[in-house]
């Protein structure tokens, strides 16, 4: 072992090797605090090349490898293991954004470039990339991708998967494969990309992306919404979508309880509709030219919304800092609940459909079994995808709640998410905390197509062992 971490340290140079005790204690937790490893070593690699030079050294050697990025994960998918016996490659070195093709709309960038930055390098070009979520600031491309991350624009523009058109990984063996022509049309054969995005890491480490872009909108548009329940925000969507079409973006649900999470912890904060409803959404739209008639139109959507579904009432936003004002409210959400001592948090998805009755069942079987607890309900209506999450009665202590419950919680509204052939994550991914549910619900087939897919392209099960599989 001391021979191999002495030749990856001569690989990354002092830089790129972490020794410095402050630094890695915040490398080897995840975000949630579920959580805490040990390494070997911490590797912060600097180039495509030195990251695949320091991957053959770690196979040839057997050495077990955790990829990381931005480390802002859920699901304790890039943490090492407890055995001080892996190899940490920490990717934030490589935040260099390669290009921007005007033409092509596209922007070619390397994995360690944090998502706000990615971000703004496209709008110094007047072009939109719009993978955007709460954790913008720190999360990194390579991680986004590989765990496929959703976010707040999915209704429009997909997940971070359908926003990829070239990836180039160093595979479990040190080899790079790379596919970063960025054609939007190439029918030869396997699109081999597939496999690494949502992977999590287990089948290779992702180094550069090539991701589509979009023409950035002149304006954007947004409302809060007064609705009586999730089932309605299904119905008001429906008829937005129908009449103002794909300028809608985001589409987010916030039920009572979780907003009222953020107006008791989070100080300045207000609900933009004076009088007490049921619950409420948050809704955008872009518009590509001076937004005057898309305002007109969904002003007029909005009346007709009012009289033929639950929508109770709506406030435009009159400025962009009371646009932003509204989306703090939705994006507070889970500082809110950790202010209130954390959350049992549940990452699901069903048909849109059956958004409304698959919600009112959770709460319903919530109070049966575990009355007297506090449901903190929200999340991205538009692609099916809402986060139940539970916490502790009031006065009950939060930690000791968790231990006792949350195994059975979890049961419940996943068990209840699968009969309705939904998913238990949604955007999440697996990691290491969701490994059981994996096995308890995937597919017998599937789950066997995937040890698979891991056995050929990393036989001796070195990259991210203990993660989704």
């Amino acid at each position: 072992m001391h021979e191999s971490l002495s030749k990856l340290h001569s690989i990354v140079g002092d830089d790129g090797f972490v020794t410095d005790p402050s630094v890695a204690s915040t490398l080897l937790n995840d975000e949630r605090g579920l959580y805490s490893g040990r390494a070997a070593a911490i590797v912060k690699p600097h180039s495509t090349k030195e990251l695949a030079d320091a991957v053959r050294v770690c196979f040839e050697a057997g050495i077990a490898m955790v990829p990381q990025g931005g480390n802002t994960g859920y699901c304790g998918g890039a943490t090492p293991d407890e055995s001080g016996s892996q190899v940490l490659f920490n990717l934030s070195r490589m935040d260099r954004v390669i290009g921007i093709d005007e033409q092509g709309f596209t922007m070619t960038a390397q994995a360690g470039v944090i998502l706000a930055a990615a971000q703004q390098a496209a709008a110094e070009h007047q072009l939109l990339f719009p993978l955007s979520m709460g954790s913008e600031g720190s999360c990194q491309l390579g991680g986004n991708v590989s765990t496929n991350a959703g976010g707040l624009a999915v209704l429009r523009y997909g997940t971070a998967r359908e926003l990829v058109s070239g990836l180039e990984v160093v595979l479990p063996d040190g080899r790079i494969w790379s596919d970063l022509k960025g054609l939007r049309k190439d029918n030869t054969g396997y699109d081999l990309k597939q496999l690494f995005m949502g992977a999590e890491g287990s089948l290779g480490i992702i180094s550069t992306v090539v991701f589509r872009l979009y023409p950035m909108p002149r304006v954007r548009i947004a409302a809060w919404l007064a609705i009586d329940n999730i089932g309605e925000a299904v119905a008001v969507l429906a008829l937005l979508r129908n009449q103002l079409g794909d300028c809608i973006t985001s589409f987010e649900f916030i039920s009572r309880e979780a907003l009222g999470l953020v107006l008791r912890s989070m100080p300045r904060t207000q609900n933009p509709i004076d009088t007490v409803h049921g619950h409420y959404a948050l809704v955008e739209l872009a518009a590509f030219d001076d937004g005057g008639a898309l305002n007109s139109d969904f002003e007029q959507a909005l009346l007709e919304a009012m009289a033929n579904t639950g929508l109770s009432d709506a406030v435009i936003a009159q400025s962009e800092q009371q646009r932003l004002a509204f989306w703090q409210l939705r994006e507070m959400i889970p500082s809110a609940e950790k202010q209130m001592g954390g959350s049992i948090k549940h990452d699901v998805s069903v048909p849109i459909s059956q958004l409304c009755s698959y919600s009112e069942s959770v709460v319903a079987a919530m109070e049966r079994k575990f009355p007297a607890c506090r449901h903190s309900i929200y999340g991205h209506v538009g692609d099916g995808n809402i986060h139940f999450n539970v916490l502790a009665p009031e006065l009950m202590q939060a930690d000791a709640y968790r231990r006792e419950n949350a195994d059975a919680i979890s049961d419940l509204i996943h068990g209840m998410a699968m009969a309705c052939n939904g998913s238990f994550s949604a955007e999440h991914g697996i990691g290491m905390l969701k490994r059981s549910e994996l096995a308890k619900f995937g597919d017998p087939v599937g789950l066997e197509l995937m040890r698979q897919i891991k056995a050929t392209l990393d036989p001796k099960g070195l990259m991210n062992p203990g993660k989704v599989l």
